[in-house]
């Protein structure tokens, strides 16, 4: 999955700490693989910040079935996002691995 973050001006810091609580909370509940996951941060074109994160659920239902602890670190952060030219806040389409290098 690649998660896309489009983040309100002025809340990256608060953003970053609560994110920094997602992989933890997913790996305790067993929804993830240990990898890959990858967190980046950019800007667009109007210099706002995002960020992406690339990660694999255990299951494709996983997001389903997230606990109460995860669900409320996903309510925190879509307060933190903004929708942002035709795209929602948060949008995390779902992808899968075709090829890696090593």
């Amino acid at each position: 999955m690649i998660s896309t973050f489009r983040i309100r001006a002025g809340k990256e810091t608060e953003f970053a700490a609560v994110h920094a609580q997602a992989w933890p909370s997913y790996r305790r509940s067993g929804l993830v693989l240990d990898s890959p996951h990858l967190v980046m941060r950019g800007k667009d074109d109007a210099g706002k910040t995002y960020f992406v994160e690339i990660l694999t659920w255990k299951r494709h239902d996983a997001p389903d079935r997230a606990p109460k602890e995860i669900q409320a670190i996903w309510s925190k952060l879509e307060t933190l996002c903004e929708s942002r030219d035709g795209h929602r806040g948060i949008e995390f389409p779902e992808v899968e691995i075709v090829h890696t290098l090593k």
